[in-house]
């Protein structure tokens, strides 16, 4: 028989998902009812390790001691009552309030996920604990000045992005047998799944971030063209920025076809896992294509896809998920206008932490 503590918990999930993400509330219920509940939580646990490292507020050695608590209360080592009423306080405005909310009923959230099975619970415990770490270190090392190359936009992208990919595949394989045969070629695949996306939010927040103190992008893509990201300033283009601009968005292109082949691998049979992925790269090749139209942007706003844009997304792409013929000529269609890169697959991560 359900608690009332219980019920209470997993409504208080599904709510406040609408509240923390207006895309991941639409793409989550499309996957299968044993997938969305955990998938679900796994999102908002990822969303509290991400609020912890965004409060300006809190200073790098508080992050540090609550990414740290985080980790310690996701594996049932520290009571998530204690780390509310840590971290709740402290936050500032800088934080959204349904953010605010979240982190002081953290509690709900991890009595659902102490309820997961062995293999969720280590593939979600995995997760924090990696972009955890790996968030904390590059916030240590910010600055307008980028990153120090491409390698090393990789590894940020894999501990924020890559490694979601990677708990995504375990909660898959975990779900299904014939999903859990390709795993030894669904693991690389989703870290660059997770790549192509962060690539893409990086690139449409250029602005954004300088606003914060922070670049994401890599240094040598932009000294190849003559350019110093030091000296980027908005509402000035310099086309030796857009070439470094243009092979960025080939590469992340280069990503969203590796999520595809991924894709393609789930069963067709299993549409509602198929439109979780399909959905999420068909509105990042979309804002790929409008930043590449305006490679001049100085405004996040400037490139954000309209809705009547993610409604076609949606159609189209849910009407074709189980044909994988239609889904790659699809996808060269609507890439067709982007810079072309030479593939590297060599897109994994060279860290030690990822074997962990």
């Amino acid at each position: 028989m359900t608690s009332l503590s219980s019920t209470h918990d997993e409504q208080y999930q599904d709510n406040i998902l609408q509240g923390v993400s207006r895309t991941f509330a639409l793409t989550i219920p499309q996957l299968p009812e044993a997938l969305r509940r955990v998938i679900g939580n796994a999102y908002l646990l990822c969303r509290i390790t991400d609020t912890i490292e965004d409060d300006s507020a809190l200073t790098l050695e508080q992050t540090k001691e609550l990414t740290h608590m985080f980790s310690d209360v996701v594996c049932g080592k520290t009571p998530a009552e204690a780390f509310a009423q840590k971290l709740y306080p402290l936050l500032s405005n800088h934080t959204i309030p349904a953010e605010h909310d979240l982190i002081k009923n953290t509690p709900s959230v991890i009595r659902i996920t102490h309820s997961f099975n062995p293999i969720q619970r280590s593939a979600l415990e995995r997760c924090v604990r990696i972009m955890g770490q790996g968030m904390y270190h590059y916030q240590e090392t910010e600055s307008l000045s980028g990153l120090k190359d491409l390698s090393e936009m990789d590894q940020y992208c894999y501990y924020v992005a890559g490694v979601v990919g990677e708990m995504l595949t375990e909660l898959f394989c975990d779900y299904s047998e014939q999903i859990h045969q390709h795993k030894d070629v669904l693991m690389p695949l989703s870290v660059s799944f997770g790549q192509g996306l962060q690539m893409t939010n990086i690139l449409k927040d250029i602005w954004d971030d300088r606003q914060r103190g922070a670049c994401w992008l890599p240094q040598d893509i932009f000294l190849k063209h003559g350019f110093d990201l030091a000296q980027l300033q908005p509402g000035l283009p310099d086309e030796r920025f857009q070439e470094g601009l243009a092979e960025l968005l080939g590469i992340a292109r280069n990503h969203l076809h590796n999520a595809l082949v991924y894709t393609c691998l789930i069963p067709p049979q299993e549409k509602g896992i198929r439109r979780f992925c399909l959905w999420a790269i068909g509105m990042a090749v979309l804002t790929l294509n409008k930043i590449n139209h305006h490679r001049d942007f100085s405004q996040s706003k400037q490139v954000k896809i309209s809705r009547s844009s993610v409604k076609a997304t949606v159609i189209v792409t849910s009407a074709l998920a189980s044909q994988d013929w239609a889904l790659k000529l699809l996808f060269r269609l609507t890439a067709s206008n982007l810079p072309r890169i030479e593939p590297n697959n060599d897109f994994l991560p060279k860290n030690q932490i990822r074997n962990e």
